[in-house]
């Protein structure tokens, strides 16, 4: 006896890995519809999937349910991913896929909205849009024949009828137990024909696993000789095969009857000397059912608020197993893993599989950046958990990243603007000097012009840095004139840069009118515009505005140089407008030059940035006219097409009328 045992217990370890290393049965479902398919408080039931765990069981193997929608489920039943779907085939036709003998049957038919005819035949459907759900048995046995009507895929039932009521297909060919359910949320659509097409529910797998096919088949065959399918029938849809013909049995229960009737009276001796007890007993049990209902109900309650929390949450989570099998996530997981192909960082495209692997293997969490296509910033965190199980989340870190960067920049920009206003200071002083000291040459030169006359008569041959005298003198003059201007260049951008980096908080304003900033801007660019075509347009009723007349003059000299460098050299036109709209004052310049691309009109009044740094620009004018206008709560409007020209307009506000 103790070696028998003994055999026993080695053959049952010999097996345990086996039966540890059996590959589950992955069924795909995708329906919303009691009482086939539908979610539950966050879990999948219905008639298929209890069908499906209970031929799993049968089978001695474990049985896992995916969710998908129903051309996702294809794909992964063509690659592989999942065994089982469970689709309506119709009754004449088999798919090209293994399929399993009928589950149930059904039927579908046409439906449509009030105004259209009873459909009694195909040959009324003439000319019309009927909806098809793609994949559905309608759809297959509509296949590979020509139809007189056109044919209106739609990726669910409901899509069609929503399509139905919005008069953007005649009719829909539907499953009527779908159908069914539809039609009290579409009130105006209706039924509208007989059955039309006839189908049953299969198990559908993907092509060459006709062996579990095959299994299945003799799996539901025991199932409806014994009973259990019957059973299973009547517990979702209420319907059952009657499997007892009471005629050719009649003879057999007469008989039975009468010991059943010997055995009752015996049995209610027994039942009355037990009542008693069982009347106590019962009031127990009922007890205990009640405090096990509450506790259900809890549970049920607990389960409905844990899954609203996760859906709830801002970032996507799922929950694996050491297979990479998705067990539970909320919405926005779905959302989040859906363009896992498409995140990548420095190490390559986002691989979730070898991630989850890193982790259990490590036993530690593992945070990674990623960035999508359309430049979305992803942060995948990955934490183990007991029962080799992980947790990844999907933050979407966008915001924070484009804050980052922000932030990042501004502190360039403001320690740019300390190191301008330093450098300003430092040039400040030797630009004063030089000023200074080519005022003194000016002086002189005047001066020396007698001189070099007088010398020039007498002694002819008298140099001055190997030149005659009057050449040398107006070499100098010309220095001078060179220095002056290059000295005065550079205290003009030592000004722009101390304006720009110490904004003028005093802001004293004064009753100025436009129409004479431009007079006065006119005047002092005439070497810059004087080659161009020039129109004004000064509005003659433009009343006074408060406003610093010298910063608003320095603004619409940098608008005027701006236009002036983009104009042509021939042909060039420049229009300088005043005017009211709305009761807002407006100054406006425009040019027929060569524009700017959007990219450039972006950055055109970000300090520093030019076009023109090979010409000596400083990329400050835009800058401080932009600084400017802002103390001045003005609006700069900037319309500017490449090749066309630009128009740039200055609005006041109401409240700066003077």
């Amino acid at each position: 006896m103790i070696a028998l045992m003994n055999r026993l217990l080695f053959l049952c370890l010999a097996l345990l890995p086996g039966l540890a290393l059996a590959k589950p049965i992955v069924v795909g479902v995708h329906s919303h519809t009691p009482p086939f398919e539908w979610r539950q408080n966050g879990i999948d039931t219905g008639m298929h999937v209890d069908l499906a765990l209970r031929i799993g069981r049968r089978l001695g193997q474990d049985v896992q349910i995916r969710r998908h929608n129903f051309q996702t489920l294809l794909d992964k039943l063509e690659r592989h991913e999942i065994d089982l779907v469970v689709a309506v085939s119709p009754v004449d036709r088999r798919r090209q896929l293994p399929q399993s003998d009928p589950i149930f049957t059904t039927f579908a038919k046409a439906y449509s909205l009030p105004s259209q005819p009873y459909i009694t035949d195909w040959a009324q459907l003439a000319g019309m849009r009927i909806a098809v759900k793609v994949g559905s048995f309608v759809d297959v046995f509509l296949a590979d024949k020509d139809w007189p009507f056109e044919i209106v895929p739609v990726d669910l039932y409901e899509t069609g009828f929503r399509r139905l009521q919005a008069g953007q297909v005649d009719l829909v060919i539907a499953e009527q137990y779908v159908a069914r359910r539809l039609q009290p949320k579409y009130d105006r659509v209706h039924s509208a024909s007989d059955p039309l097409i006839y189908g049953s529910f299969n198990f559908i797998s993907y092509a060459g696993n006709d062996a579990l096919i095959a299994e299945i088949n003799q799996q539901l065959r025991q199932m409806k000789i014994s009973g259990e399918y019957d059973r299973l029938l009547n517990q979702w849809l209420g319907i059952g095969r009657e499997k007892v013909d009471l005629e050719a049995t009649q003879s057999r229960y007469t008989q039975a009857a009468y010991a059943v009737a010997i055995i009752s009276l015996l049995g209610m001796i027994v039942t009355w000397r037990m009542s008693r007890g069982l009347k106590k007993r019962d009031s127990e049990l009922r007890n205990e059912l009640v405090h096990r209902r509450k506790a259900e109900n809890g549970y049920a309650l607990l389960s409905r608020q844990f899954q609203s929390v996760l859906d709830g949450l801002p970032h996507g989570i799922g929950l694996y197993d050491g297979q990479r099998n998705r067990l539970w996530g909320n919405d926005k997981a779905q959302a989040f893993l859906s363009v896992k192909h498409q995140l990548v960082n420095a190490n390559g495209p986002l691989d979730l599989d070898a991630a989850i692997v890193a982790v259990l293997k490590s036993g530690a969490a593992s945070v990674e950046h990623y960035q999508d296509d359309q430049g979305r910033h992803w942060e995948l965190r990955c934490h183990p958990l007991l029962q080799r199980q992980v947790v990844v989340m999907g933050l979407d870190i966008t915001e924070q990243v484009l804050l980052r960067q922000e932030n990042d920049k501004a502190s360039r920009l403001a320690s740019l603007g300390e190191l301008s206003a330093g450098v300003a200071h430092e040039i400040n002083n030797p630009t004063g000097l030089i000023l200074q000291q080519v005022a003194l040459l000016a002086d002189a030169l005047p001066d020396l012009k007698p001189a070099c006359d007088a010398y020039e008569q007498d002694d002819p041959f008298w140099e001055v840095a190997g030149l005659p005298p009057q050449r040398a003198l107006s070499e100098l003059q010309h220095c001078h004139e060179s220095i002056h201007d290059s000295a005065r260049r550079i205290s003009t951008i030592v000004s722009d840069l101390k304006r720009y980096a110490q904004p003028d908080h005093e802001h004293v304003t004064q009753a100025i009118s436009l129409n004479a900033v431009v007079e006065t801007a006119l005047r002092l660019t005439t070497n810059q515009h004087k080659a161009f075509q020039l129109t004004t347009e000064l509005c003659p009723t433009l009343p006074m505005i408060q406003a610093q007349q010298q910063a608003m003059e320095q603004v619409l000299i940098n608008l005027l140089q701006n236009a002036c460098h983009a104009l042509p050299t021939e042909g060039g036109q420049l229009w300088i407008r005043t005017g009211s709209v709305d009761d807002r004052p407006f100054l406006e310049v425009e040019d027929n030059g060569h524009g700017m691309s959007p990219e450039i009109r972006d950055r055109i009044i970000e300090p520093f940035f030019t076009t023109r740094r090979a010409e000596g620009g400083t990329g400050l004018g835009m800058a401080v006219c932009a600084r400017i206008l802002a103390e001045h709560q003005a609006q700069m409007n900037i319309d500017s097409t490449p090749g066309q020209g630009t128009r740039i307009r200055i609005l006041f506000p109401p409240e700066k009328l003077a």
